[in-house]
């Protein structure tokens, strides 16, 4: 019998498996939660499978997302970057990548982790959320709102509220998933 899911999952097996191993657990490994946040970035203006598919693609060419490599980028490297088809190849993007790595490595030393931080708006635990229906979902919220602030306010870029809030969602800082989702409940006991 097939488990009922988030609708967004749909059928595509990538989705699926997204789906049901990683978007809404709880994240605090810095390395992954850096990947996450140039991911959803990248992901601006695009659908998220675009980016699923391509995320082998982007470990490869940002050195798996090692913000100590990336901060030393060069303009030589952006412009390999640029013609690296397995990436998006937007000029922006890259470059906040590039910028957005000097930033978390800043809030690493201020704050000891960058999972310490990312966690405070969410007071280091997952909000649950009790939606029916995707069509509830938010696009942001107040703690979206006041991490893509302060985010910008340190340097960072590519961090709207709409690109946190679902920075939030896949890390597990919040569980969106529907209420008849299989997984709703193991999030429930896994916070």
């Amino acid at each position: 019998m097939e488990k009922t899911r988030c609708a967004w999952a749909g059928s595509n097996p990538l989705y699926k498996s997204y789906h049901d191993t990683e978007w809404g657990v709880p994240l605090h490994d810095d390395q992954m939660l850096f990947e996450f946040l140039i991911l959803e970035g990248a992901q601006a203006g695009l659908s998220w499978i675009t980016i699923l598919r391509k995320r082998e693609n982007y470990r490869e060419a940002f050195d798996n997302f090692d913000p100590n490599i990336i901060v030393d980028y060069t303009t030589s490297k952006v412009e390999e970057l640029m013609q690296n088809e397995g990436i998006v190849r937007n000029r922006r993007k890259i470059e906040a990548t590039i910028k957005n790595a000097k930033a978390f490595l800043e809030v690493q030393r201020e704050f000891g982790s960058f999972n310490e931080y990312i966690w405070s708006f969410t007071d280091g635990k997952s909000i649950i959320n009790r939606w029916k229906d995707l069509s509830e979902l938010p696009a942001s919220t107040k703690e979206s709102i006041a991490m893509s602030k302060d985010l910008k306010k340190r340097g960072f870029t590519f961090v709207g509220p709409t690109i946190c809030y679902a920075f939030m969602q896949a890390t597990g800082m919040v569980n969106d998933h529907t209420t008849d989702c299989f997984l709703y409940k193991n999030h429930l006991q896994n916070k």
